[in-house]
């Protein structure tokens, strides 16, 4: 009944009936004709029906559907250049014309006159409806020009939206205000680049009169100015004079301390320009990843390299305001007033203009910020070792004018921006009611845009280590990687999450930040007991533990950035000092070390991280010690760890699973066997089963015997106790015939000749099928840094298992003591320099994130309008899954059974996972 609301609203409100709307895709005259008639004259008013007939964008996106383009493309391609043509110049005549911006739609009065004029059937040109119908159909059908385009910019992109050509009656643009700038984003460091960028400001006129610009870049100037226009996107009451286009950033923060005016009410005007300024820039995504970067996409370097430097300030600022506002400045409305009240979400279903503003000015920074193919690429400075790479005025204009910020009030501003967005997540995570919050919608763009950050300006990233709030910054971040690790379609921001901790462990500030605790108010399952390490330990331990090797992309970095934070750790808790060693444990064991071509390089890190404890904090971190001295053996183990022991481990290992799991299925075959003969059996079967039984158990009890008499199978791995057995030690059991016979045989199957060692490797260990070869293995033992572990080892276990067989001393807290009392000045050679390992951009790296990037605005534009549904991306894989959402029936049906002590609930998980 509800859902017929807004269709039987839409008529008498947008002046026009179903019926016409429905014609447009089934009548000739309407969508069919655009591929059935070629070389439609521009002139003709088919056209017309393309900024009148619609009423909102979900009408255009439903009407005109992507295949409706392709065959237009197919069978007249000039049809469609014909309909960007047309529709590209009503805009731009639309933005001149005194009759736009009309009064707001959403007034009273607005509403009133609509009614009065359809009911005298005297109707007037809406001119804010036709502005908003040429940007909706754009943003329709230009995906599919990109998508049939391809890689490569064919001619019928370049001749509609590139050429150039000279016009004799060129009608003269409005002059813009000559006004002292909004503010000026400058500082000692400005090189010539910002000098010469700004020299094309003392041009009287934007553009050249003799020569018409191309439509794209009358598109982008169109595009800036409905960004900035009085009465559509900005306030009527900031308008000065008869200029209706004015450079006033949108919201106060970063260049501007001044609130222009309430204009919540434009919000889904702002959203419906960046839409069609995010579909531009898309271009990047019908082209394949390998050719990224030579095959950069001219709607982007416009904009990055062409637009003036009035109009890069202004938009960097405005799109900074409003996402760095969201936590503050939400508007009262019904949806805002609710927003309080358990599983409003699903009672509320309209959306909110003000998130969606929100994530489209994340979305179009993230894009801007990160784009660097072609000429846009950062130019390399410095020498061999000091070699970095930074933005120029040439190169992007937004990612130099980001790094260029140094205003204290600014990196104030960004940090409570994206910490007080980090802090509403984290409560949609603390809820009693499962389900009760919606998690906040641009979560993920706000991370990213926070790598960006302190990727691209090193003064934020030391006001962020220097200030209070930046361990509960970190604390936010691991937090949130810990709340999305089990969901595979958010794998990708967990690896990012783990490259900003990488980032910022590199800073000597972070770890010095490191003793203090976490005051920020996190979730009962993410406990942060102890310092803000404990904290960065046990959650770096939670992700690799519980992930079971899915996410190996992550390790190296997390484990990296423990090495980083080592020389910093101050008396790690008894549990952050055991995760560790199981870490190193796990990481040690043959399985993982011959599974994969990089695992040992995680054992190297591991090896790294106790190093720098043992140099820099020995007696500041006895739990630590402690437990390095109880996993003595693992170290000695790894000293002389060869692939031909690592095989044996690994089958020995597989042995005793598979002899588990048969004594289980025969503990299980004896149960119910004893249970039928009770039963149904007769007297002769049970002595049968006995004598069964009987030898069951003496064969169980010779494998037993097994691993204690295989003395050919070398020494053996952590599961091994500290003192191996001797032959002496064995029992002399003396098994029946038929136990040494099976004995015989599964000796022979579980001892493994050098022939037998070699078909194994070469089987693959791990999941991939890597193949491990004694090279190979030698090639990363023989560099494993394990001499500062064994020369502590070699000098504190001694004197601790003497303190263990003392009596007077066995006491564990006596050890910790002594552990924090000694010192091995004259034993350990000098710690060395610090010499953090820092995250370093690559080419792959940077076709990664630009991938994560618009793969998930990709996946946030599938609804509700499906801006790039049924269009070929090459720069990603699309992957459908058949996901039900939990309707909000099953949800409060489940909430209240709860309560109530219904047991109804298995219907609604087993909908949820299908």
């Amino acid at each position: 009944m509800f859902s017929k609301i807004p269709q039987r609203l839409t008529a008498p409100l947008g002046l026009l009936s179903d019926s016409e709307k429905l014609a447009f895709r089934s009548q000739p005259g309407g969508l069919q004709k655009l591929a059935a008639v070629r070389n439609i004259p521009e002139t003709d008013g088919y056209w017309n029906q393309y900024v009148v007939l619609f009423d909102s964008a979900s009408e255009v996106f439903s009407l005109i559907t992507p295949n409706d383009i392709r065959r237009a493309l197919l069978e007249a391609p000039e049809n469609v250049a014909t309909l960007i043509r047309v529709i590209s110049l009503r805009l731009f005549n639309l933005v001149s014309d005194h009759t736009f911006p009309g009064p707001s739609s959403t007034s009273v009065s607005a509403l009133a006159t609509s009614f009065i004029k359809a009911g005298t059937g005297t109707g007037e040109r809406n001119a804010t409806k036709e502005v908003l119908n040429c940007l909706r159909v754009l943003q329709r059908v230009l995906p599919v020009v990109f998508e049939t385009e391809g890689a490569e910019s064919g001619s019928f992109e370049v001749d509609v939206f590139w050429k150039k050509v000279e016009v004799d009656n060129m009608e003269e643009q409005p002059v813009p205000q000559t006004e002292s700038p909004q503010f000026v984003i400058e500082d000692d460091e400005d090189s010539e680049d910002e000098a010469k960028s700004s020299a094309p400001q003392s041009a009287p006129t934007p553009h050249p009169k003799k020569q018409l610009p191309s439509l794209g870049e009358r598109l982008f100037s169109s595009i800036i100015d409905l960004l900035f226009c009085c009465g559509f996107t900005l306030p009527m009451q900031i308008q000065k004079d008869h200029y209706k286009i004015n450079y006033v950033i949108w919201e106060k923060g970063i260049g501007s301390m001044v609130d222009p005016g309430p204009g919540h009410q434009y919000d889904s005007n702002k959203t419906e320009v960046l839409r069609l300024l995010l579909v531009l820039l898309s271009r990047q995504i019908y082209v394949s990843a390998s050719s990224l970067f030579s095959k950069p996409s001219m709607y982007t370097l416009h904009l990055v390299q062409k637009l003036p430097r009035r109009d890069v300030l202004t938009l960097l600022c405005s799109l900074l305001n409003t996402a760095m506002n969201s936590p503050q400045a939400q508007p009262i409305t019904i949806n805002s007033m609710a927003g309080k009240l358990p599983y409003n979400h699903l009672v509320f279903k309209g959306e909110d203009p003000r998130v969606n503003l929100v994530a489209i000015c994340f979305e179009v920074l993230g894009v801007l910020l990160d784009f660097q193919s072609g000429s846009a690429r950062d130019v390399v400075v410095g020498t061999n070792e000091q070699q970095t790479s930074a933005p120029t005025a040439r190169t992007n204009e937004f990612r130099y004018f980001l790094m260029k910020l140094h205003r204290t009030q600014d990196f104030q501003f960004v940090l409570g921006g994206i910490l007080g967005i980090m802090e509403q997540e984290v409560m949609s995570m603390n809820n009693i009611l499962p389900g009760a919050r919606r998690a906040t919608p641009y979560i993920a763009e706000n991370v990213i845009f926070f790598w960006k950050m302190i990727e691209l300006n090193k003064r934020f990233r030391a006001y962020v280590l220097d200030s209070d709030q930046g361990i509960d910054l970190i604390a936010y971040l691991l937090c949130y990687n810990l709340e999305i690790k089990d969901k595979p379609q958010q794998h990708g921001i967990c690896r990012a999450l783990s490259y900003i901790v990488q980032t910022l462990s590199a800073e000597p500030a972070f770890g010095q930040r490191l003793t203090n605790p976490i005051k920020a108010s996190l979730p009962s399952k993410f406990p942060a007991s102890g310092t803000a390490a404990d904290f960065l330990i046990n959650a770096i331990y939670s992700i690799v533990a519980t992930t079971s090797g899915q996410l190996n992309s992550l390790y190296p970095a997390l484990i990296i950035a423990l090495s980083n934070c080592a020389p910093y750790f101050k008396n790690l808790s008894i549990t952050s000092s055991a995760r560790l060693v199981q870490l190193f444990t796990s990481f040690s064991s043959p399985l993982f070390l011959l599974s994969d071509e990089g695992h040992p390089r995680l054992l190297f890190f591991m090896l790294e991280m106790f190093n720098s404890v043992i140099l820099h904090r020995l007696s500041e971190n006895p739990n630590l010690i402690h437990g390095i001295l109880a996993a003595h053996k693992t170290f000695e183990d790894l000293g002389t760890f060869t692939l031909a022991r690592g095989l044996r481990e690994i089958r020995r290992v597989q042995v005793a699973k598979e002899d588990q799991a048969r004594k289980s299925s025969l503990d299980d075959k004896r149960k119910s066997r004893r249970v039928s003969k009770e039963e149904h059996a007769p007297e002769e079967k049970k002595n049968l089963v006995n004598n069964e039984d009987e030898n069951e158990t003496d064969e169980n009890s010779a494998a037993s015997q097994i691993p204690h008499s295989d003395h050919d199978g070398g020494p053996t791995t952590t599961t091994e106790p500290v003192v191996s057995p001797t032959p002496d030690s064995i029992p002399s059991a003396k098994p029946s015939e038929k136990s040494k016979g099976k004995m015989k045989q599964r000796r022979s199957s579980s001892s493994l000749d050098a022939g037998s060692l070699e078909r194994m490797a070469a089987a693959g260990i791990g999941r991939n099928g890597f193949v491990p070869t004694p090279e190979w293995v030698a090639s990363w033992q023989q560099g494993l840094p394990l001499d500062i572990v064994m020369l502590m080892i070699s000098e504190l276990l001694p004197k601790v298992q003497e303190m263990q067989s003392s009596q007077k001393a066995s006491s564990a807290s006596t050890i910790l003591d002594f552990l924090g009392s000694v010192t091995l000045v004259d034993v350990l050679p000098p710690a060395p320099p610090l010499s953090p390992r820092r995250f370093v951009w690559s080419d792959a790296s940077i076709v990664w994130l630009t991938s994560l990037i618009w793969g998930e605005i990709f996946v946030r534009g599938m609804t509700p309008l499906g801006v790039w549904n049924s269009t070929n991306i090459r720069l990603f894989y699309v992957k459908h899954s058949h996901n039900q959402q939990r309707q909000i029936t099953e949800t409060v049906s489940n909430v209240v059974g709860g309560l109530l002590g219904r047991t109804n609930s298995d219907t609604s998980v087993s909908r949820t996972r299908a």
